[in-house]
């Protein structure tokens, strides 16, 4: 069995130099890669004793020198090390628990994607296990970590959705659940901020024909998202928005017809201003609304477009 060696103190200023590594998700190869850097430039003592434990057949001892990495601290040599155990323990008594803290400490090292893989196997290898309802619910925190803005595409929101949706309906009576919950509902308005980007999208097109392939226009797309939006959503903080977007492309797209189906769209459009006003009286865009109702009145009056 290698000699311990206290070299903790030694690697305060080696944490710093590494820190912005750990800081980006880093698939599990990669993190190997980077803990070997590591020893590579730890104190001959550290990098010896370091190296010693993880070519061990002590797995015992390999074990609970991985716990006490993971309690110093070290999460991305802990994972390196549980990892190198999964394989090994599995059937052992020690197994069950090597998996789940090779779990945590992929995950307190920020290496997200990974985290959730072996949280997930956690749950199918031991779905009675002592730390399976954990390890559910870690599913899905480590997903929610992995989220984009709401410009970029929105998979690993459903995921994580996804997730935090099974650990709820598996462990009603979790702790966690009002967590979960939480964030469950902070994801949904990221899809909804998403919905409302494409929306303002569409609007901002406007008359642009490039796109508009399926004999359509960019008005009546943005029309389309933002009703559908409020469909899928219809409780969300940014129903104002939704419809202040309406609004504009139902009168945009009134302005821009062709003379035989303009009166139809400003009588739809004044139909439209009204009930933005009558839902959101306090509107930040009441003066463009009651604007659109006077243009739309005074076509329908003398078949006159104002396109100022």
């Amino acid at each position: 069995m290698p000699k311990k060696v206290n070299f903790f103190l030694h690697i305060s200023k080696l944490n710093r130099t590494f820190a912005p590594i750990f800081a980006k998700n880093v698939r599990m190869k990669e993190l190997k890669a980077v803990v070997f850097l590591m020893v590579a430039v730890l104190p001959a003592g550290c990098a010896k004793e370091f190296n010693a434990v993880y070519k061990s057949t002590d797995n015992l001892y390999k074990y609970e020198y991985a716990k006490e990495q993971y309690a110093r601290g070290h999460f991305s040599r802990a994972s390196l090390l549980f990892g190198d155990l999964v394989t090994v323990t599995k059937g052992t008594e020690i197994g069950e628990e090597c998996l789940y803290m090779y779990g945590m400490a992929t995950y307190n090292a920020k290496d997200y994607e990974s985290a959730s893989e072996i949280f997930r196997k956690y749950t199918t290898s031991y779905p009675r296990g002592l730390y399976v309802e954990k390890c559910s619910y870690f599913v899905g925190e480590s997903l929610y970590h992995t989220v984009p803005e709401p410009r970029l595409d929105q998979t690993p929101t459903y995921a994580a959705l996804k997730a935090y949706q099974e650990f709820m309906d598996l462990y009603p009576a979790s702790p966690n659940r009002a967590t979960a919950e939480k964030k469950l509902f902070e994801l949904q308005d990221n899809l909804v901020m998403k919905e409302l980007h494409n929306a303002q999208l569409y609007y901002n097109l406007g008359t642009y024909i490039g796109n508009c392939t399926g004999g359509g226009n960019n008005y009546e797309a943005c029309i389309i998202t933002a009703q559908n939006a409020l469909k899928d959503y219809p409780f969300t903080k940014l129903r104002e928005d939704f419809y202040s977007l309406i609004m504009k492309s139902k009168y945009s797209l009134a302005v821009h017809s062709v003379r035989e189906k303009q009166m139809e769209r400003f009588q739809n459009a004044e139909d439209e201003c009204y009930g933005f006003l009558n839902e959101f009286p306090d509107s930040k865009d009441k003066a463009l609304a009651e604007k659109y109702i006077a243009k739309c009145k005074r076509y329908l009056q003398t078949g006159e477009v104002d396109r100022n």
